[in-house]
């Protein structure tokens, strides 16, 4: 993940600004234990072979493996090409009942065709990931750079017939969005609508671009998306003070949380991912499986 990166860290002001949610805005009423997931953006990295997945790892099982060490993906796949309706049934079968794929919206809708005349590519995208059935976690939209406050509108037309039964988080980037005052930016504006519609937003966590760091959710779903920095440790600082946000949310009635961890080649994605799991269980009390590294990994069943 190249947005936002930067190759010295070592000026930037990584501390977390305040909560800007309206949580007595948001439907009080929690169902079910919170639920956690954690996960990286991949599955296929080949650099895992022999550390996070068994030496003898076959590609074509790199998806079982990781299912067996994560309960969640950041499906990017997805943001390049709608899968065929066999390769989803396939990711079922390789993945238990309780992990949940997270999709990214197809590019040619988000980014080419800019969110027009995306009607039909649209419906197909939906209805293809609606196959994952309660696999489905939950779909994002990541706006491009270039799509500016002045395209509001187009977000909301697209918004309004997007698929009410398929969750949805938006991702906003261009740096406009974020111009004034907290309360009077472009951003909440459309974090007003997406709120009115039940759709939740994507909460940025990069070196570079520390106003996409919003902290505004619209619902009781957070998805954050953390780009580490090859281990620095700055990284380290950064998880632990997002455990004592996400403490703080759950105690407000937050349902439903996915973190991803992005690193560089995202080589280190599940050590860092371990780290956040370790000590969200030390200190909120739960039971999130750890991954297992190294020979411990040898050890893991497929079947």
């Amino acid at each position: 993940m190249d947005f936002g990166k930067l190759d010295d860290v070592s000026g930037v002001d990584f501390s977390m600004p305040p909560d800007s949610t309206d949580w007595a805005a948001l439907p009080a009423v929690r169902h079910r234990v919170p639920q956690i997931y954690v996960g990286c953006p991949v599955w296929a990295c080949k650099g895992w072979v022999g550390v996070l997945y068994p030496a003898s790892a076959r590609e074509k099982d790199y998806l079982r493996y990781y299912s067996r060490q994560f309960n969640t993906i950041e499906l990017n796949t997805t943001h390049y090409r709608i899968p065929e309706l066999a390769t989803i049934q396939r990711w079922m079968a390789e993945t238990s009942e309780g992990f949940r794929f997270c999709p990214k919206v197809l590019q040619e809708i988000s980014h080419q065709k800019m969110l027009q005349n995306a009607e039909s590519l649209t419906a197909v995208f939906c209805e293809r990931m609606q196959a994952l059935g309660e696999r489905l976690g939950i779909c994002f939209l990541q706006l491009p750079p270039y799509f500016a406050p002045e395209h509001l509108p187009i977000l909301m037309r697209y918004l309004q017939q997007f698929p009410l039964q398929v969750p949805l988080a938006v991702e906003f980037r261009h740096p406009g969005w974020f111009v004034g005052a907290a309360g009077s930016r472009p951003f909440d504006k459309a974090a007003q609508m997406l709120q009115e519609w039940h759709i939740s937003t994507v909460i940025c966590d990069v070196a570079g671009r520390r106003d996409v760091l919003h902290q505004r959710l619209t619902t009781r779903k957070a998805v954050i998306r953390f780009v580490g920095n090859n281990l620095h440790p700055t990284d380290y600082t950064r998880i632990d003070a997002w455990i004592d946000c996400l403490r703080a949310w759950l105690a407000k009635g937050l349902d439903e949380i996915y973190f991803f961890v992005h690193e560089p080649d995202n080589i280190l994605s599940p050590q860092l991912s371990d780290y956040l799991i370790e000590n969200l269980n030390k200190r909120l009390g739960i039971i999130l499986k750890r991954p297992q590294f190294a020979a411990k990994a040898g050890q893991m069943n497929l079947f």
